[in-house]
């Protein structure tokens, strides 16, 4: 299940997490300010988000005023609220087309991984039996096209690229018909890094949208956030503005099972209501 691979990634965040709330809380005392104080640190410090810690906080505080802390009582009320951020999403299973060809757009700000997401996503649908196409819509960075290539080899993928400084938008328009026309399961954009706050790029988006829904009316069928675990809360604000400029249908997070602040997965989830999906 894709939960699963999800637990799996977020076990040093799990891990840190776990040792704070030990050290804060004794069994068999009355739960104290200071206690939900310090609790209230260690979320934050792995990125859960601030709006999402205080309703925890809060949550806590009113099914334990005035009562006495059972061995991992405190401990199981904590892991109860942070299931309820993700109950949506327990059972749901690994992405894979639906659609065909099924149109993914990858998108972010630089250095966040999507490249490599992409040769990942192809890979996956090879193995499974699938026909991806990759497509080379980072026409600005110029190792760009060359590391897709690679991937492409890899997975044995066909890939759509043009020249250095194309526009974006006509190779997306040409990898959405050559997919159409032959017979291809998905077609998987690979677009350039972006910050967010930048008008005009967020723009060249909206118009990569555009034209994969002018060739293909129901394209693109899923537009993921590729966001680095790091960053921390920037990416609340990153799938923020992404999620108002073309909508989002799901966040893929890179570097998660190396950092002990992915709790930005569960805020995420919480918040946009997106799942994450790798």
């Amino acid at each position: 299940m894709a939960f699963d691979k999800l637990k799996k990634a977020l076990t040093k965040t799990r891990e840190v997490l776990n040792t704070r709330v030990e050290d804060i809380f004794v069994p068999g005392r009355t739960l104290e300010a200071e206690d939900l104080e310090e609790l209230e640190e260690a979320l934050i410090a792995a990125d859960i988000g601030v709006e999402a810690t205080e309703n925890i906080i809060e949550h806590m505080k009113t099914a334990s005023r005035k009562s006495r802390i059972p061995a991992g009582g405190v401990i199981k009320l904590l892991e109860t609220e942070l299931k309820s951020m993700v109950e949506n999403y327990q059972d749901a299973e690994p992405w894979r087309p639906t659609e065909k060809p099924h149109v993914v757009m990858l998108v972010g700000v630089n250095g966040t991984g999507k490249t490599t997401v992409a040769g990942k996503l192809a890979h996956r649908i090879s193995k499974s039996g699938g026909k991806p196409l990759l497509t080379a819509a980072d026409t600005f960075r110029a190792a760009a096209s060359e590391q897709l290539d690679i991937w492409a080899e890899r997975s044995g993928t066909d890939i759509v690229r043009s020249a250095s400084g194309a526009d974006p938008a006509s190779v997306a328009f040409d990898a959405v018909d050559k997919a159409v026309a032959g017979n291809y399961d998905a077609v998987i954009i690979d677009t350039a890094g972006r910050l967010h706050t930048k008008i005009n790029l967020m723009e060249e988006l909206k118009k990569i949208f555009r034209v994969c829904s002018k060739r293909l009316p129901s394209a693109p069928h899923d537009v993921f956030l590729v966001l680095d675990a790091t960053t921390g809360n920037n990416g609340l604000n990153q799938a923020r503005l992404f999620g108002e400029a073309i909508g989002l249908t799901g966040i893929i997070l890179t570097k998660l099972d190396s950092t002990a602040k992915g709790g930005i997965a569960l805020a995420i989830m919480r918040e946009f209501d997106v799942p994450v999906r790798m």
